[in-house]
C-alpha cells in the first residue's frame, strides 16, 4: 500500500479485524484503505491451539459474515441454537424447572445465533484481511501518542513511524488507550461478580439446545458446541470466581459439575479455565474529534445474553455504512457530521442494551421471595405467548430495528 490510510483501526482483535475487512476487505464494493495498528501480532490470536473460548454469532451477525465471504469459511466449525430454555435460581445440583423456551417454531428465520470457536472465526479474517491489497498491518509497535487534529489524526509509534488518516477507528478494548487520549469518560460501575469461562466435554449430546440458568450469584449459561461439546459462561461472586481459579482443575472441575447438572451424562474439562471482572460501561460519547469508538472501547455490558462481540458487531456495521456513504459522496469521512451520525444511529441501541442487561442482572440475582414469585410468573407468562416469544427471538437475532447494510446480508 503506497498511499497514505483512509482509516487507522486500533485494535487487531476480532472487532478490529471486522472493521477493517468491513471497510477495506476484498468483499467490499469501493475499499478504503486500512492501516491496522497492535501491539501484539495478530497471528497469536488465531492460533490453532484450542483455548476454549466461543461466541455467540445472532442471526444478524451471521448474515454480515456472509457479505464479508467470512460465513462459508468457518460455518462447518459453527454449532446452530436449534433450542433455547431459561431457568430461575437453580440450587446447584438441584432440581431446574424450565421457565421460558425458545425453539424452532419460534426461530421462523433459522437459529437466532450459532456458537463458534474464536480461533477459526479469528483465523479465516486474518486470512481475508492479509489477502485484501487495501489492508496492512502495523503491529509489534506500541502507540506513544495520539493527534487528533482538525483535518487528519495521526498516531506515533514506539519506533517512530507516524501514520495519519482522516480517521482513527478505535477497537482497543475495555481499557482503550484511543479513548483516553480522546478524553472521553466512562459512565458506569463495576459488579461484585467475575465472568468465567471453560468449555466441556459430555456423554451426551445437547442437540443444539443453549441453556441460560439464573442462580443468585449470577447466570450460568451451557452453550452448544460442536460434537458434545458445550461452552460456559458463568457469573459468581467477585471472591468466589478468584478461589476457584486458583483451584487444581481438578477441584475446579468438580465445582463445575455442581453447577453444571447431570442431565447430559458424565462431563469432563477439556480446556483452560479464563475469568474477568464484570462490569457496565459506557463511553460518554462514541466519537470525538477524527474518532470513533467500537466494540469494548465504546461499551462494556454484562455477558448474560452473549451480546458483546454482536453489539461491537452493530457498531462495526453501523460505521461501515457511515464511512462509506461519505466516502461515495466525496466527503471527508472523518468531519463531525459523518461521526455524529454514527453516535446517533449507535448510541440509543446500547444505552437501552446496556440498561436491559443491567437490570436482568440486578432482577435475576434478587433473592426476595415475592419478587421471585413475580419473576417466575412472568417468565411463565411470556412462554405462553407465541407472538411475545417471537418478538424476543427477533431481538436476541439481532434483525430488528434500523439495521445497518452489512446485518442486512447486503454488501458495502
Amino acid at each position: 500500500m503506497s498511499k497514505s490510510p483512509d482509516v487507522i483501526v486500533i485494535g487487531a482483535a476480532l472487532n478490529g479485524l471486522a472493521a477493517a475487512l468491513a471497510l477495506g476487505g476484498t468483499q467490499v464494493k469501493r475499499p478504503l484503505y486500512v492501516v491496522v495498528v497492535d501491539l501484539k501480532d495478530p497471528r497469536s490470536f488465531s492460533t490453532n491451539a484450542f483455548d476454549g473460548r466461543a461466541s455467540a454469532i445472532t442471526a444478524a451477525a451471521r448474515r454480515m459474515f456472509e457479505s464479508l465471504g467470512i460465513w462459508d469459511k468457518v460455518a462447518h466449525h459453527a454449532q446452530p441454537m436449534a433450542e433455547i430454555i431459561v431457568t430461575d435460581s437453580a440450587i446447584p445440583g438441584g432440581a431446574r424447572p424450565v421457565l421460558l423456551q425458545f425453539g424452532e417454531a419460534d426461530m421462523k428465520g433459522g437459529p437466532s445465533a450459532h456458537m463458534i470457536e474464536n480461533r477459526f472465526l479469528y483465523g479465516a479474517m486474518l486470512e481475508d484481511a492479509q489477502k485484501s491489497p487495501h489492508i496492512r498491518f502495523c503491529v509489534g509497535q506500541a502507540v506513544e501518542h495520539y493527534h487528533f487534529k482538525p483535518g487528519l489524526a495521526a498516531v506515533k509509534l514506539a519506533d517512530s513511524t507516524v501514520l495519519k488518516a482522516p480517521l482513527i477507528a478505535a477497537a482497543d478494548g475495555r481499557n482503550s488507550p484511543a479513548r483516553e487520549a480522546a478524553g472521553i469518560k466512562l459512565i458506569g460501575w463495576p459488579y461484585d461478580q467475575m465472568g468465567l469461562v471453560a468449555t466441556v466435554e459430555h456423554e451426551l449430546p445437547h442437540n443444539g439446545r443453549a441453556e441460560e440458568h439464573f442462580t443468585p450469584s449470577g447466570p450460568f449459561a451451557i452453550l452448544p458446541l460442536p460434537g458434545n461439546r458445550s461452552s460456559l459462561v458463568w457469573s459468581e461472586r467477585t471472591e468466589s470466581a478468584q478461589r476457584m481459579l486458583k483451584l487444581p482443575m481438578k477441584e475446579f472441575e468438580d465445582e463445575l459439575k455442581l453447577r453444571f447438572g447431570n442431565h447430559l451424562g458424565e462431563v469432563r474439562l477439556i480446556s483452560g479455565r479464563h475469568g474477568y471482572p464484570l462490569a457496565m460501561y459506557l463511553a460518554e460519547t462514541f466519537t470525538g474529534p477524527r474518532l470513533a469508538l467500537a466494540g469494548d472501547a465504546a461499551h462494556v455490558l454484562h455477558p448474560l445474553a452473549g451480546l458483546g462481540f454482536n453489539l461491537g458487531l452493530r457498531d462495526v456495521a453501523a460505521l461501515a455504512d457511515c464511512i462509506h456513504d461519505a466516502a461515495a459522496l466525496g466527503l471527508d469521512i472523518g468531519s463531525e457530521p459523518v461521526l455524529d451520525r454514527y453516535t446517533q444511529w449507535r448510541r440509543f441501541d446500547t444505552v437501552a442494551t446496556g440498561a436491559m442487561m443491567d437490570g436482568m442482572n440486578r432482577l435475576f440475582a434478587n433473592t426476595n421471595p415475592v419478587l421471585t414469585l413475580l419473576r417466575r410468573a412472568g417468565l411463565m407468562t411470556v412462554n405462553r405467548m407465541g407472538g411475545m416469544k417471537s418478538m424476543f427471538v427477533s431481538e436476541a437475532a439481532g434483525i430488528s430495528g434500523d439495521l445497518p447494510r452489512l446485518l442486512r446480508g447486503e454488501k458495502v
